[in-house]
This record gives C-alpha cells, structure tokens and sequence, in this order.
C-alpha cells in the first residue's frame, strides 16, 4: 500500500508567526489575524485541501533575547502581539465538518483543573476534531509575567509537565463513567453522582482532589501533540504524544531524529507508529519551476533580518546580537529549545560549518524548517524523497503569506500528490484521533492516558464524596 502523505496548517494568532516581514509584502493578510472570517478562511482552505489539521501554535511572553530587550520584537511584530489560540477551534469548526484544530497551551502557566474544562469544552464544540498541543515554554519572559524569576531548567519543566498530564488524565479519563450521564425526566435525575468520581490527586505540583466538572466529550483527552525533540522531550513525547511536530535543516538530522523517537515509542510500551511525525516545512510553488523561483525571490526580499535575529534569540536562548553574521554558531549552553540548537551546530549538507548567516538565510521564510521551491511535479518529488529519507508521515507547513502560501497548497500541490496516490482525497469519518488512526475516539489501551480511565490499574481513588465516605464497589 502506498504511504500517505499528511498536512497540517502552521498558523498562530499574530501577525509575524515563522515568517517575519513578509507582512508587508503586498497582498498578505496576515494583519487580518483579529477577524473571524479570516480564521474560517483559513480553516475552509485547509478542509479543502483535505488537511489534517489547523495547528496554533502560541507564546505567553516576548521574544527578549535579542539585544537584551524586547523592542525589536515589537518593532517587526515578531510573534508580538498575539492572541489566545483557544477560541479559534470553534471558529473554525463551525464553518467546517472534518479538519482538525491543534491548539497550544503550556503546562506552566494554567492550573490543569480549570484547563482540562476549557479541553472539554472545546471537544464538545467541535464535536471531537481537536488537539491539545502541550508545551513546557522557554520564554523567560512568559514566566516573569506570571510571577516567576524564569523558566525552570529544561528537563524539570518536563518533570512538571509530567504530572501536570497525570491530572488532565484522571480528569478526562478517571473521573465520570460513560453512563454517568442518564438524563432521567421521569426520577428527576440528569447524571449518577455515584459515577462521577473524585480524583483524589496529591501530588507535588499539584493538588487536586475532586471530580472533573465537565462531562466526557467525544475523544475524553483530546488528541495529544507534542514538539519537543530533546532527549528529555522524546521520552515525555513517547509517553503522550499522537503527533509530533519537528525541525531540521537537512534530511539526515531529520532522519536521525524520527528514528529516535520511533525507538523511544517502543521503550515506552507503544508501536513505532503510534504518533503521526510531522516535519516543520514551507511550500513555495508555481505553476512552472521558474516561476516557483522568481516568487521565492521575491518574498525573500521581503523577508526581515532583524525580525529573523530576533525568533533565532529566542528560540536558541542566546543573544544573536553579540555575533558576526558570519562567525560559527559555536558551542553554545541553551536552556531554551536544546533540539534547535542541536541541529544547527553540526554541518550542513555540504559539509561547510552553520554560521548566523546561515540562520538568517533559512529562517527568513519559515523559521527553523526546510524550505522546498518548485513546480508541483518538483515539490511532489521532493515531498516524497524526504518521506522515504526520513520516515516522517508528513509536513507541518508554514507559511510565507497567507492565505496565498497555503492556497497554492492546496490548488496545485494537493491535486498532484492525489494523482499519484499518495495523498488523501476525503477524510475519514469521526473524530480527530479516528481520522488520524482509524482505531475510534478514544485513547488506545497502550496509551499513558488510558491506565487512568475509571476502574483501570492506576484508578486509586478511595474517596468519591470528598467526605470521607468510601467509593463503592464497582459491578
């Protein structure tokens, strides 16, 4: 059988989001970020375009490495300002019947009992069609914002993160039965309080020790996606995740990276396949390769070097400001994205060590992933060959300007892989997860989540009333 080729739609409510400058370049709608009807266009092309998902990505502070300040962050509108990301699943779901929305929220700066409502709450909106993107941070500047000195150092955010999932499982999974719900007129009974149960969680981040306030949506826990590609992230990205957005600049750091985190999904318990992999791309197409060049030419010459600078600090946690543009990347400590760095310290695919000029040239358009130019055939080719290099199941795709970069998408590149048979035409039917996989709505049984579910090895729950009375049997 032909392996299938999967996209997703990189978005983020801001104006500058991978790409920064390219705002000005004429025709983009970026700006457009505030207005519903430029989200349900968005959402409406990638449904067209029989995409997986909208993926929102999201910060909670400003991008201050560069320079020591955030000035020239909010000068180019670099990720800043931004909105929540939650509010546009609904948006989107509302004028669409299949497409996916991947929201990000981070483990940080929400307690999980009010955030597990809002999961729900949004499930039940878009009738199972949503994911949960679970991020530790690494702006110091979000964490100041909420009272904090800085970020906690990189793999404690992971241990944080760790049972910041345990309370979202025991409150989506743990804590009502599936027939709780009876909605019983006739004895004047809506739900069986003895069937939803309190979760009992004393843990030490968090203390939780009653029922989940809202009632199973469709998938429970919505599907769970994940970036983070250090050593420290693979393993918690086995343990949870669905799919797994990475980065990198040449195939075989690429490749070196999904076969990492294939074997850590088997460590974990789970098949190599368990999680969809997702390569952070940009698409720049033509009609014809010429004309697929000429546009890229001309949107790199609006692309903005401060802007660039200025995601590249923030992302490897270390001021760009004190380079040359042409002095080596070096060995540098991060306790930002340690995976970025990672990638970009070693060689390129011509052997030549990266340099900050490298870093300006490839994330002027599409931030931290590959650029592919080309006609359709040639993208196509390309899409394939790194798929078969790689062992990657598809391509989260940025954008240069929107909504032009996505539609050429959808318009010529699409129609080409579904030629060849090895892109979807329709969507499978139900809920995100079962278009996804195809094995229902619900976490599979390997899955970390499930061993939380009512009645499961994990359930410990010893009191339901919250008054000491003891949880009855069960039948």
């Amino acid at each position: 059988m032909t392996r299938q080729i999967h996209f997703n739609a990189f978005e983020m409510n801001c104006v500058a989001h991978q790409s920064p400058g390219l705002w000005r370049y004429p025709g983009d709608q970026a700006w457009r970020y505030k207005d519903i009807e430029y989200w349900q266009e968005i959402a409406r092309i990638a449904e067209r375009g029989v995409f997986d998902a909208v993926f929102i990505a999201d910060v909670l502070g400003t991008y201050d490495v560069y320079g020591g300040n955030d000035l020239a962050a909010i000068r180019q509108g670099a990720q800043t300002p931004v909105n929540d990301p939650l509010q546009l699943a609904v948006i989107g779901a509302a004028v669409t019947e299949n497409v996916g929305f991947g929201i990000t929220a981070g483990t940080a700066f929400e307690h999980p009992c009010p955030f597990a409502r809002r999961l729900s709450t949004l499930d039940h909106l878009t009738k199972g069609r949503v994911g949960w993107n679970v991020v530790t941070g690494y702006l110091h500047s979000a964490a100041r914002n909420l009272g904090q000195k800085g970020q906690l150092p990189h793999d404690v955010r992971y241990d944080q993160a760790d049972e910041y999932l345990e309370v979202i499982y025991k409150l989506l999974e743990g804590s009502w039965e599936d027939d709780a719900v009876v909605r019983d007129a006739e004895h004047g009974v809506f739900a069986i309080p003895e069937k939803a149960h309190h979760i009992g969680h004393h843990g030490r981040w968090y203390d939780v020790p009653g029922i989940h306030i809202s009632e199973p949506s469709p998938q429970r826990t919505p599907v769970i996606f994940q970036a983070g590609a250090s050593p420290r992230g693979i393993r918690f990205a086995a343990e949870n995740a669905e799919a797994i957005f990475i980065g990198g600049p040449t195939n075989a750091n690429v490749r070196a990276t999904v076969r990492r985190i294939r074997q850590a999904l088997v460590d974990a318990g789970r098949r190599p396949d368990s999680a969809k992999i997702y390569l952070l791309s940009t698409l720049i197409t033509d009609e014809t390769s010429a004309g697929a060049q000429a546009k890229y030419r001309d949107l790199l010459s609006y692309a903005s070097v401060e802007g660039t600078l200025v995601f590249m600090s923030g992302w490897l946690g270390v001021d760009l400001s004190r380079y040359r543009l042409d002095e080596p990347l070096g060995n540098v400590e991060s306790n930002a994205i340690q995976s970025a760095l990672e990638a970009f310290k070693g060689q390129n695919d011509q052997g030549r060590t990266w340099t900050v000029r490298d870093l300006v040239r490839l994330g002027g358009i599409g931030g931290q992933g590959q650029n592919f130019v080309g006609s359709p055939a040639e993208i196509a080719d390309t899409l394939q060959r790194v798929v078969d290099e790689t062992d990657i199941d598809g391509f989260n795709l940025a954008y240069a300007t929107v909504p032009d970069t996505f539609e050429d998408v959808v318009d010529l590149i699409v129609p080409e892989l579904q030629r060849r048979g090895v892109y979807p035409t329709e969507y499978a039917p139900g809920t995100l997860r079962n278009k996804l996989f195809g094995h229902g709505d619900r976490l599979p049984d390997n899955h970390r989540g499930s061993k939380y579910r009512v009645g499961g090895p994990l359930s410990t729950i010893d009191d339901y009333t919250g008054t000491g009375r003891p949880r009855p049997e069960e039948p």
